[in-house]
């Protein structure tokens, strides 16, 4: 998908972009500057983003504001959250930054992976639920939340981010239920293998060049595609979209048979108490 950034208004306001130093939160930076956002960008590295702000602005004209902060750190959490409730040109949160491993239960060390959901989990729930009273109230807004085809596929990776992912997958579900009348849009981008330093970081190098990785570039692009079409849940790797339509019609339709007063008969409980 390519961006006419001609063709759009001056302005669409401010987006904020966590994890955006690299990877696919620095393409969503570019994308969304080249479409006529202006923006915030958070991520640790303060060289990184200001490198990114200079080029963004240099390129683009729009006004980019790096914003460091290390969102496992609840103060600097606290500091974005502010950002996010009090300013009202803001039209935008794409909750990108996440961190992951490949490690089993057996070989992961445990605080590691409480700081995978502090990041994964509860910063993106704490973004989203700071910035979500004022989208609603204002009748407008986006909601974008990168969760990962391993919230569906979860066997693939390591259990925890696995797990975070499926967080992400559902916590967007609610929101879509919450706020769909309220003229706030939400979409959960469930990337597969991308291009990007994550590998690095989970201990998997090698899946930066394999023959299934999307690269960076074409996961947002096509992301960014499917928020223009209206979908609330974008795989940009999967082809036959009638496979996602219909795994969520066979979850939807089983979910109505939970509400059973009694045990199902398998379990023999009737036959107990029978004799």
């Amino acid at each position: 998908m390519t961006t006419h950034s001609s063709s759009i208004p001056a302005t669409k306001g401010l987006a904020v972009v966590t994890g955006a130093s690299a990877g696919i939160g620095a393409v969503y930076a570019d994308r969304l500057a080249k479409r006529g956002y202006d923006l915030v960008l958070v991520a640790r590295s303060e060289e990184r983003l200001q490198a990114l702000a200079d080029r963004l602005t240099r390129e683009t004209g729009r006004h980019v504001e790096p914003f460091v902060a290390d969102l496992g750190r609840k103060d600097d959490l606290a500091r974005l959250e502010a950002r996010l409730r009090e300013d009202a040109r803001i039209t935008l949160l794409v909750n990108n930054a996440g961190i992951g491993s490949v490690a089993s239960i057996l070989k992961a060390d445990v605080d590691e992976m409480d700081a995978m959901i502090g990041l994964n989990i509860t910063a993106l729930t704490r973004l989203t639920y700071a910035v979500a009273p004022a989208f609603a109230a204002r009748g407008s807004g986006t909601i974008v939340n990168i969760a990962s085809v391993v919230g569906i596929a979860v066997e693939m990776l390591n259990g925890v981010y696995s797990a975070s992912k499926s967080y992400v997958l559902s916590f967007g579900h609610s929101l879509q239920k919450d706020l769909a009348d309220k003229g706030v849009r939400v979409q959960t981008v469930l990337p597969g293998a991308t291009a990007t330093e994550f590998w690095d970081v989970a201990g998997y190098a090698a899946q930066k060049t394999s023959a299934i990785t999307m690269s960076a570039a074409d996961l947002v692009d096509a992301a960014l595609a499917g928020l223009d079409q209206g979908e609330m849940v974008t795989i940009p790797g999967l082809q036959d979209v009638g496979d996602w339509t219909r795994w969520e019609e066979d979850r939807r339709a089983i979910s109505a048979k939970f509400n059973n007063a009694k045990p199902a008969p398998r379990y023999g409980l009737d036959t107990a108490s029978a004799a």
